[in-house]
């Protein structure tokens, strides 16, 4: 369910990154019975931040489109800041080592954009 709600002012500085200048946010709803992996993911997390909100947002880099696949989702991880990806039920997380190939891959003659392959510069 999407819906606008005016948020709780005692909320707003909470969850900064959902409300709206208006003071609204885009609320979806979840349920144990529908979906209980997500519903056990928010209790958890609100078990340890006390906020039972995530933000549900679009996965791409500016002048990118959405990421549609797994291999996507790999390069754009692999290819901008992004220091960890969840796939299904794995965690993969970028290392020191990431770090380095980054920097060396900047005096390199190409450059990879975050969907699709590489393109020269």
């Amino acid at each position: 369910m999407l819906i606008a709600k005016h948020v709780r002012p005692e909320w707003r500085d909470r969850i900064p990154a959902v409300v709206h200048v208006d003071g609204t946010a885009r609320v979806q709803t979840v349920h144990a019975q529908t979906n209980p992996l997500l519903y056990r993911l928010l209790k958890e997390f609100e078990g340890l931040t006390g906020v039972p909100v995530l933000i549900n947002t679009s996965f791409n880099v500016k002048g990118e489109p959405i990421v549609e696949t797994p291999a996507d989702a790999v390069v754009c991880f692999l290819t901008t800041g992004i220091d960890n990806l969840i796939l299904h039920d794995r965690l993969v997380s970028k290392n020191p080592l990431h770090k380095i190939i980054d920097r060396w891959s900047a005096f390199t003659p190409m450059s990879r954009p975050c969907h699709g392959g590489y393109t020269a510069r």
